[in-house]
């Protein structure tokens, strides 16, 4: 099915009702990405409830939070996710990735995300994921259905919720928070590159910190309507 077709038949749709309708949709083809961060619990809530077997693709990059790993473990066995699938760098990438984050950023995020992320997805045809215009940093205007780089089409059910709508969903379904977010963090990837939120900044503020990149590279879009 095209993007245009999907949109025009789906595009209304966001949260556990664009999530259903993509896993009818593209049934064994479709799974999920999550970085286990600040907000991810929110995500998999929805995952949860329509299906606790939809797989879940968990980026261990090597360098992340040990808070971030014990949530993983956490949130897994709290929403009951049965088809955990959690991808690594080889060893031959870790050991070219190692400091790298000190000189080339983009160049580390490609051995140790954009490259096990090929890996993960190949005989997908739709990846879930948890972005939200909200969180600006160029994800303004995102839309729920999109379609990426190499023609897998990216799902995005929260794109249009607010920061209200997450904080509500937490506490409406009692979910756990990762440890990191009472320090201050509200964007968290690997803990080289990831710092807390200033008052006043953006989301994503704390992730490369000045520089200019605002993204891993997972999330190449090709065409969005």
């Amino acid at each position: 099915m095209s993007l245009g077709r999907l949109l025009k038949d789906f595009g209304g749709l966001d949260g556990a009702d664009l999530l259903r309708a993509m896993r009818d949709e593209f049934g064994d083809g479709l799974a999920v990405i999550s970085s286990f961060g600040a907000e991810a619990a929110v995500l998999l809530a929805l995952v949860a409830e329509v299906d606790r077997t939809i797989p879940v693709i968990f980026l261990d990059t090597g360098e992340l939070f040990d808070e971030t790993l014990a949530y993983q473990r956490q949130l897994t066995e709290f929403l009951g996710l049965s088809e955990l699938r959690r991808q690594r760098p080889t060893a031959e990438e870790l050991a070219a990735a190692e400091e790298l984050w000190r000189s080339d950023a983009d160049a580390c995020c490609q051995m140790r995300k954009v490259a096990p992320l090929a890996r993960a997805v190949a005989g997908l045809r739709a990846l879930v994921d948890g972005r939200k215009r909200y969180h600006g940093g160029g994800r303004e205007t995102i839309q729920v259905i999109e379609e990426d780089a190499d023609g897998i089409i990216k799902i995005s059910p929260l794109a249009r919720w607010t920061a209200a709508d997450i904080e509500a969903a937490f506490l409406r379904r009692g979910l756990p928070r990762h440890p990191l977010v009472a320090q201050g963090y509200r964007s968290i990837g690997c803990w080289p590159c990831s710092r807390p939120s200033l008052p006043g900044e953006e989301v994503r503020a704390g992730r490369w910190a000045g520089g200019a990149k605002t993204e891993c590279g997972i999330h190449r879009t090709k065409t969005a309507l």
